[in-house]
């Protein structure tokens, strides 16, 4: 999800490289309204059968769920739009709205860990994430109050693909064969790793391999080493 900046006009990119963006985030368009009707469809009615286990710290899900769907939905028109340039007080007010989401949905997701019955290998992956999650948005919180914007921006796309981590974990339990691989009580807290761990991953080499190439550029047109002091 990284987008140009004043290093790569977007009339030098190729055809492709412009419309794998909109791929991209047409494909997580259908993803996410898929996760959300899903989800909807199996809490939105008070039933002890559909919540399971979740029945009796239910309070403590809607919170998870609210606030995470709300940030899952307020990302992409911070990515989308120009706002941040055209409208940033409108920016800066749906990302204080993203933040407080965010906390309600950790807060939410300490509940539920504190009150669950599962193995401690699933709270501590449960834990993680949610530990991640405020990390990523605290560094990234921290960085647009220092006026590092393009820092602020890497970090606010690592915390997103942390957002999504419900759906890259729903993905990856649809994958043939997977949960064959060991027992529920490991794959599980494996697949809750990965599901934002690997995402994060492959964004930092995509990324590192962008800033490499943008380097070559700079230094190729004598524009000098190419070093950007907000390259974190």
């Amino acid at each position: 999800m990284e987008v140009p900046t004043q290093h790569e006009p977007v009339s030098a990119r190729t055809p492709l490289q412009r419309a794998f963006p909109r791929i991209a985030w047409l494909v997580l368009a259908v993803v996410t309204v898929e996760f959300l009707l899903i989800t909807w469809r199996k809490y939105s009615h008070l039933d002890a059968g559909a919540y399971g286990m979740f029945w009796s710290r239910r309070e403590w899900l809607w919170m998870h769920i609210g606030g995470g769907a709300l940030g899952i939905l307020l990302g992409p028109l911070q990515w989308l739009t120009q706002w941040r340039r055209t409208r940033p007080q409108v920016h800066r007010s749906i990302g204080r709205v993203y933040l407080l989401a965010m906390l309600v949905a950790c807060a939410g997701a300490a509940g539920l860990i504190a009150t669950s019955p599962a193995d401690l290998a699933f709270r501590i992956a449960f834990a993680a994430t949610a530990l991640a999650w405020l990390a990523t948005a605290f560094v990234g919180f921290t960085a647009i109050r220092a006026r590092r914007q393009q820092t602020h921006q890497r970090w606010m796309v690592r915390n997103y693909l942390i957002t999504l981590s419900p759906i890259t974990f729903r993905a990856m339990l649809r994958i043939p064969g997977v949960m064959e691989l060991a027992p529920p009580p490991v794959m599980i807290p494996v697949l809750l790793w990965l599901s934002w761990v690997l995402p994060l991953v492959v964004h930092e080499i995509i990324v590192r391999g962008i800033d490499v190439a943008r380097r070559s550029r700079r230094v190729e047109s004598g524009g000098g080493d190419g070093l950007d002091a907000e390259s974190a």
